[in-house]
């Protein structure tokens, strides 16, 4: 017989809990949520091409229209900076994750008025709220994801 080898020892005892979080580290929710938002806002900006819509707004007498550019880094940089920014906060206090989901989603809820007072067409309109209200759950589920899977 080996020397390494044991008979019956008795009952195990469960193995201790692993030094990392199982589910999802802060960067990578916090880059779904980016991904995730701005491929959404891709999809509502050609559907809007599609049916038409002009996609462009007046701001002060000069039109903007609304590019694929335009969407995306509408899409990525407030989630990223906001998100990001309660993430980090989260790591003193975990209460901010909760509070930054009910910010960040009337925030983006609130900032549908820009688009409704624009005086673009409807479908311009349309789209542009959408984008926005797809922002906002956006964040919500990225906080979400991390609240729910950290350790």
């Amino acid at each position: 017989m080996s020397s390494s080898a044991v008979p019956n020892s008795g009952p195990t005892v469960p193995a201790a809990p692993s030094a990392h979080p199982s589910g999802f580290s802060w960067w990578k929710v916090l880059v779904a949520g980016a991904v995730g938002a701005a491929v959404v806002n891709l999809i509502v900006l050609a559907v809007a091409r599609l049916a038409g819509a002009s996609l462009v707004v007046v701001d002060g007498g000069a039109e903007h229209a609304i590019t694929v550019g335009g969407v995306v880094g509408s899409s990525v940089v407030p989630l990223v900076v906001g998100t990001g920014a309660a993430l980090l906060l989260a790591l003193w206090k975990p209460v901010f994750l909760r509070i930054a989901q009910y910010v960040g989603g009337g925030l983006a809820l609130l900032s549908v008025a820009g688009p409704l007072s624009s005086g673009a067409d409807g479908g311009t309109v349309a789209a542009l709220s959408v984008m926005h209200i797809t922002l906002g759950v956006a964040v919500v589920t990225t906080l979400e994801l991390h609240r729910r899977h950290r350790a």
